[in-house]
């Protein structure tokens, strides 16, 4: 049985580990079932954006009268955008050959299943096994959709945002296309396929689309999918699924009224959300616990209750969101592969984590919205701004009154008048929700428990001093504590940091 310092599970952000862990000389080993990059790079945030540039780019050109640009012969091309997809994709083939060549690091290409705190099985892609131990564990596994229990889903067949970036992915756009929930994923392929040319119809068991953001986003991004032509239907049960002259027929139950209707489609797409992969590793022989939808619960040093394993990403619960898990990734990094004593640790903040859903317009937020903040208690004021009433706004053809004048908006503590959430609809609304990022991440932080029992001794001694950062505007240092959106153009300012920090 090999015997390694560092075991990592799972091959997304959990690779910043793995890099600070090979620089000490660390031996290594990493696990991976699926492609190396995990899903982010091979079937989630990248390949869905560059699908959804192109899709958006049509919407601007569809909509340039109102500015003086025509160009009635504007199309999609469905093989150069696959062609771009997927040569992105294909990028991950090279990620794993990157590791395979340090002479400290193991790579396999399995599933793994614990045996107890320090040992795992892993099942290889090949039929083979190997059992190896280790004296820390990274699980950074993700999550999968969570396919709902619908009679005759199975035997009719339907697509996942997994499935669809693989032997499933159309040689041409859908002529139609059903998609199973209203949250992020499922609003960002109905933008995608109805620009497209695709007849869309979103089935929401919710009351609303993009139900986790501010109310008067949701109700934007509900009328703009409408008057697109796009067909959503809100507070519906999904009963039964048949296949009828060629198409797949799904029935729907209104939730108020109990009254059925039929909607038809050339296929189907599930996206009601995604569930942890904590089934596959066999967590039960460990000392690790879950939460009552299956998460790995860590703290804000991303520990678990097993001593020697944390975890980090989708897997834990705290958001499904690549740049969550980067945050993450990089404070573990930092606190125990590079060299930092403990008074100089950094600690996992989960009140200030922005998201961005690339619909069109565009989506961002950060901070509460103004519904929970009143829920904490909070005397708020809100204020909003459209694009019109700015020059640049009025330049890219928004004018007061149209229904498609996107808006910032923030929700303010009236007592304090300090800021506790932006959430923008509009045009590069994910660059533009940046500056709310580094305010909201600026100044003094003390370490805010999570899941207060569980605390390694350090953490309890770091606890009770108990520690404190500041997050100096000025500083470049800053921006290595400030999440950014991914993908996002953002991106390119925030990382800048990583050139200088490299001299």
């Amino acid at each position: 049985m090999k015997k390694y310092d560092v075991i990592l599970i799972g091959t997304g952000s959990a690779n910043i580990i793995a890099d600070a862990a090979i620089v000490q000389g660390l031996s290594v080993a990493i696990i991976e079932r699926g492609s190396f990059g995990g899903t982010c790079l091979n079937r989630g945030c990248i390949p869905t954006k560059v699908m959804v540039t192109a899709a958006s780019r049509i919407r601007e050109i569809r909509e340039g009268g109102r500015i003086g640009v025509f160009a009635d012969n504007a199309r999609l091309d469905w093989d150069i955008l696959s062609k771009r997809l997927w040569e992105k994709i294909d990028e991950s083939k090279s990620i794993q050959g990157y590791y395979d060549k340090f002479p400290n690091v193991d790579t396999y290409n399995g599933t793994a299943a614990f045996v107890d705190n320090h040992t795992l099985d892993v099942t290889l892609n090949d039929g083979t096994e190997a059992t190896i131990q280790g004296d820390k564990i990274f699980i950074a596994t993700g999550g999968r959709t969570n396919i709902p229990r619908i009679e005759g889903l199975d035997d009719v067949g339907y697509l996942t945002s997994e499935s669809f970036f693989g032997e499933s992915f159309p040689k041409k756009p859908y002529k139609s296309l059903i998609i199973i929930g209203g949250g992020p994923i499922g609003c960002e392929f109905a933008h995608v396929f109805d620009a497209a040319g695709t007849k869309i119809t979103i089935v929401q068991h919710n009351a609303r689309l993009l139900p986790k953001e501010d109310e008067a986003i949701s109700a934007f991004i509900l009328k703009q999918f409408r008057s697109y032509g796009m067909d959503v239907r809100l507070k519906q049960d999904t009963v039964s699924v048949t296949l009828r002259d060629g198409l797949k027929v799904l029935k729907i139950r209104d939730i108020d009224t109990g009254e059925e209707a039929e909607v038809a489609a050339e296929e189907i797409l599930v996206a009601p959300g995604i569930k942890p992969t904590t089934d596959l590793l066999h967590i039960e022989n460990t000392d690790v616990r879950l939460d009552k939808r299956g998460y790995i619960e860590t703290n804000e040093f991303l520990e678990t209750t097993a001593d020697g394993i944390w975890a980090l990403g989708d897997i834990n619960g705290m958001a499904p969101f690549r740049h969550k898990a980067n945050y993450e990734a990089e404070i573990i990094a930092h606190n125990l592969f590079s060299g930092n004593e403990p008074e100089n640790w950094r600690w996992a903040s989960y009140d200030i984590i922005p998201a961005v859903t690339y619909t069109y317009p565009e989506v961002a937020q950060v901070g509460l919205s103004e519904e929970n903040a009143k829920k904490k208690g909070y005397d708020v004021e809100t204020a909003i701004n459209h694009y019109s009433a700015s020059a640049k706004g009025y330049a890219m053809g928004f004018e007061p009154g149209q229904d498609d004048d996107g808006f910032v908006k923030l929700v303010v503590d009236k007592k304090t008048k300090f800021i506790l959430g932006a959430h923008i609809v509009g045009p590069e609304a994910s660059i533009l929700i940046q500056p709310f990022i580094n305010n909201l991440m600026s100044g003094d932080h003390t370490i805010k428990p999570v899941h207060e029992d569980i605390a390694s001794e350090t953490a309890k001694k770091l606890r009770a001093l108990p520690l404190t950062r500041t997050l100096t505007p000025k500083s470049v240092y800053t921006f290595s504590e400030t999440m950014t959106p991914h993908p996002s153009l953002s991106e390119v300012v925030m990382w800048t940091r990583y050139y200088y920090e490299g001299k």
